[in-house]
């Protein structure tokens, strides 16, 4: 009987321990995303994760994939290989994508910019089909570059099987890596153009209109929403990834799988209410001429130059953070003639002794050659009676 009544209370306070452990994880990280599968959020300037949840299980992403399709386009855009001044014909094919769309006409002529500017808004699978015949001849093709793109940019949980996000087999992707592919997409500062319009038009052959209303309801309803892209299928349920900047922050977060709409935008804004009430990215290092830094120049007609990074450097850190940051230069043996913009060093950033980002420092000067003269005026210079 005594071995009964232990072993009951030993279930007892097993049960009891179980319980107390769910609650303070529940305390100590909260649901964030509720209704939703899977959820990421992270700092965009160091990619330092805020918060995670099934964050690398593959699932379903619906119209998400068009972060791809536009992170290709406007790729294409800055290499030289499109305009966004250049006229597309469409192809029957892409006129004739079901799901959501501009009802693009067969043979049509529109400019890229137009076709850009629906995905964008509209979320449109014949512009997006229309787009992924021009960059790559068909379809097929441009999958093929979305997924080599993909493998680029660390994306391993992600393939693509299509353009659009409509269902097909063997396509999926997961939250953290829709995150890092809006990142890469938000590098691309006229993205932000059509990003932020709530409503617009797009006009066909003869002056017909179609109406286009941004689905991404926290461009208007959330401060600093800027960025994303909604997505849902029955298979993939309600989704979104979008970005928010307050000050110098500037967080990405992603929901997958939610229950209705209404999901998708709350897990959204609870991911960004967390980080931008719990951290801050303090701006370590400005885009802007280092006054006590110069580059010696070997042979040259100036002997130093000056130096600027090629960008701002951020640290990523909670409110009530007391690290230590610290700045390491580093300068390259630079030999004479030099240019604006030639790389000539680095300066790498440490928090607590750990490194947290790197950045290159540019020339901000040019220097030729010295010659015969150049060399004669240095001893000169430098002669001591």
């Amino acid at each position: 009987m005594k071995k009964v009544i232990l072993l009951f209370f030993s279930l007892v306070c097993a049960v009891s321990l179980v319980g107390t452990t769910i609650v303070n994880a529940q305390s100590e990280e909260p649901d964030l995303a509720k209704n939703c599968k899977a959820a990421y959020s992270c700092d965009w300037h160091s990619g330092t994760a805020v918060y995670a949840k099934n964050e690398q299980e593959r699932m379903p992403i619906a119209s998400m994939c068009k972060i791809m399709t536009l992170l290709l386009t406007y790729e294409a855009r800055d290499s030289g290989k499109l305009s966004f001044d250049d006229e597309i014909t469409v192809s029957e094919r892409a006129a004739g994508m079901g799901g959501s769309q501009v009802f693009l006409e067969t043979n049509g002529k529109y400019k890229a910019e137009d076709l850009v500017k629906s995905i964008c808004i509209a979320s449109a699978n014949d512009s997006c089909v229309a787009m992924a015949e021009t960059l790559s001849g068909s379809e097929e093709l441009f999958v093929k570059r979305m997924n080599e793109r993909a493998s680029e940019l660390g994306m391993l949980n992600t393939s693509f099987a299509n353009c659009t996000g409509l269902p097909k087999e063997g396509q999926y992707s997961c939250a953290k890596d829709v995150a890092v592919m809006l990142g890469e997409l938000i590098r691309h500062p006229d993205y932000f153009k059509f990003s932020t319009i709530w409503m617009d038009n797009i006009t066909h052959n003869g002056g017909r209109l179609t109406e286009m209303a941004n689905t991404n309801k926290l461009i208007r309803n959330y401060q600093g929403c800027d960025a994303g892209k909604t997505g849902f299928t029955s298979e993939a349920g309600f989704c979104l990834a979008a970005s928010a900047e307050r000050g110098n922050m500037r967080v990405v977060s992603v929901v997958i799988g939610g229950t209705d709409s209404q999901s998708r935008f709350n897990g959204v804004s609870s991911m960004f209410d967390y980080a931008f009430a719990n951290f801050t990215s303090k701006c370590v290092l400005e885009r802007s001429v280092l006054q006590d830094k110069r580059c010696a120049v070997k042979s040259g007609k100036l002997h130093e130059v000056s130096v600027i990074p090629e960008t701002a450097a951020y640290v990523f850190c909670s409110k009530d953070d007391t690290d230590e940051i610290t700045l390491d230069f580093v300068f390259r043996e630079v030999k004479a003639p030099i240019s604006i913009g030639d790389c000539v060093g680095e300066v790498t950033v440490y928090k607590n002794g750990v490194e947290v980002a790197r950045v290159n420092l540019l020339s901000n000067d040019q220097s030729a050659a010295s010659n015969y003269f150049d060399s004669l005026r240095d001893i000169a210079d430098n002669w001591i009676l």
